[in-house]
């Protein structure tokens, strides 16, 4: 099995760079890339849905991106724990029909010796945002290492 760096045990350091690499990963929008991160019979509760290994995440995350489009992602370490992170996060998205969402919520990650995500367990809530309340404004893509996180935006 590959490893994952950053690897449990984590400290301060190791959980935010962690947290870090994953938000990166979705911010790519590649349901294929963003899979690798997790076990081969990795365990999701997402919502209302339930995804269980890294082919039905997969087509979880080929629908979610089809629906929520010009996805941006924020996501803070909130706590930590030997094999354990918790993260807050925030994402903005807009539909098909141009109305603008941002969704906030909680996971809990737990991991492998390898650094791969056994288990992820989110909980999420949409509000609608006009277009002018968007704050997550950067190009498509990682966001960039100058912009505010979340406790910087008072989110």
């Amino acid at each position: 099995m590959s490893q994952r760096p950053p690897l449990p045990p984590f400290d301060a350091d190791s959980a935010a760079r962690k947290v870090r690499l994953a938000e990166d990963a979705w911010n790519t929008r590649d349901p294929d890339r963003v899979v690798g991160v997790y076990t081969d019979d990795t365990e999701w509760r997402n919502r209302a849905e339930f995804p269980r290994g890294r082919d039905e995440v997969r087509a979880f995350l080929q629908r979610k991106w089809a629906r929520e489009l010009d996805y941006r992602l924020i996501k803070e370490l909130w706590a930590f724990g030997r094999e354990r992170i918790a993260v807050r996060f925030a994402y903005e998205w807009r539909d098909d029909s141009g109305h603008w969402y941002r969704s906030y919520g909680n996971e809990n990650w737990a991991f492998t010796p390898e650094g791969l995500m056994r288990q992820r367990f989110a909980s999420i809530n949409d509000r609608p945002i006009a277009a002018h309340e968007r704050l997550f404004l950067w190009p498509l893509g990682r966001r960039p290492d100058e912009h505010p996180g979340l406790s910087e935006l008072g989110l």
